[in-house]
Order: structure tokens, then C-alpha cells, then sequence
């Protein structure tokens, strides 16, 4: 398996890129997002999804874990392939689309096409939960600007901590945010104290 490949871009369009590693080309199905991130550099280190078919052999690249992830997850929700999902990484940042399957919002996910409206509620309805528990859904945009910056062990050990009280952990995860995103320096227990008063 092909963890990442890290060498010369020699091409770059916004859908596929080529890169040499060990005298090899490799070439490489990717996203705006990453050909936004890696058009300009000469070195790159593309994380690769091998999509391994009985006709074909295709690479996938990405600039990020998160986005590999994201990817990943979209495409085993049944009626998104790996085009669709590309098509959707296109058309969102990872944290863009993270917000918008936490929020349900099903409209913005529609937007990106070939996806319909039962595709839109099977994505919200499959991920929610997942995109939380894999670190993925990490700083959720509030109304799509960018998130002050939080402390990740303090956010995730309450996120953690309020799970295994039976909570669900993706309103969890933006309560906690939201309250680490007011009050910074706060330890992990008032966190939790906060978080179980706002919970709904």
C-alpha cells in the first residue's frame, strides 16, 4: 500500500498532477483544494488513496491527512464514488464540508453536483458521528469564517469525557469548541461542567 509520494511536481492542472519519485512518474487524481495548495511548489508530498478496480488502477493525492480522511469517509456512504467525492472536495474545504454535515445542512452539500438530495441526507446521516470521532471535524467554522485556533487535548478529553456520559459526540464537539474558542485556558473539568449546561 502507498502511504504518500513525496517528489518533483513536473505537472499540475487543476484536476491531476504528476510527480517524480525514485525516477518514476506518478500521476495523480486530485482536488482543487490540493492543486490550490501544491501549484506552486516544485517538492511535494502527496497522501495517496490506492482505488484499485478490475479495469483500473487509479491514484488519488491529497496535500493533507484530513482531506485523505474526509475522502475516505465519503465514499462509503452508498451513491458516492470516488469521483463524486472529489467533486465535493473540489467544491468544499474539508472544514467547509465538515460544517455542513454537523449543521445538516443538506442545501450546500446539494450544491456540488451529482449529488442529490437522498445522497445529501445519507452523507449528514453516515458522518455526522464519524467525522467527530476521527479528529476530522476539528475547528467547525461558525457561519464559514475561519475558527480561532483551540487546545486539542483539552477538546478532545472533554469531548471524550462527555461521550462516555452519553452524549452525541458531534453537538459536543461544537459546544466544547465554541466554549474553548471564549475562554482558552480553561482546564478539561470546567470544560465539561460548561459543556453539560449547554448541551441540548
Amino acid at each position: 500500500m502507498i502511504e504518500y509520494i513525496k517528489g518533483e511536481l513536473t505537472e499540475v492542472t487543476p484536476a491531476y498532477a504528476t510527480v517524480e519519485a525514485a525516477g518514476v512518474g506518478y500521476g495523480l487524481n486530485i482536488s482543487l483544494n490540493t492543486y490550490t495548495a501544491i501549484q506552486t511548489k516544485k517538492e511535494v508530498k502527496l497522501y495517496v488513496y490506492e482505488a484499485i478496480r478490475e479495469d483500473a488502477y487509479v491514484l488519488y493525492g491529497f496535500a493533507t491527512k484530513k482531506e485523505r480522511e474526509m475522502f475516505e469517509l465519503l465514499i462509503t456512504v452508498s451513491g458516492v464514488g470516488t469521483n463524486t467525492a472529489r467533486m465535493m472536495l473540489s467544491g468544499m474545504s474539508v472544514a467547509e464540508l465538515c460544517n455542513a454535515i454537523s449543521t445538516g445542512n443538506a442545501k450546500l452539500i446539494q450544491s456540488v453536483k451529482g449529488v442529490g438530495k437522498m445522497t445529501a441526507q445519507r452523507i449528514i446521516v453516515d458522518l455526522r458521528d464519524k467525522i467527530v470521532a476521527l479528529g476530522i471535524a476539528e475547528e467547525i467554522p461558525a457561519g464559514g469564517s475561519v475558527a480561532a485556533p483551540v487546545n486539542n487535548a483539552v477538546r478532545d478529553e472533554a469531548v471524550a469525557a462527555l461521550t462516555m456520559l452519553g452524549f452525541s459526540p458531534a453537538p459536543t464537539q461544537k459546544v466544547v469548541v465554541q466554549i474553548l474558542q471564549e475562554q482558552p485556558t480553561l482546564p478539561v473539568e470546567q470544560v465539561v461542567k460548561l459543556a453539560l449546561k449547554q448541551i441540548k
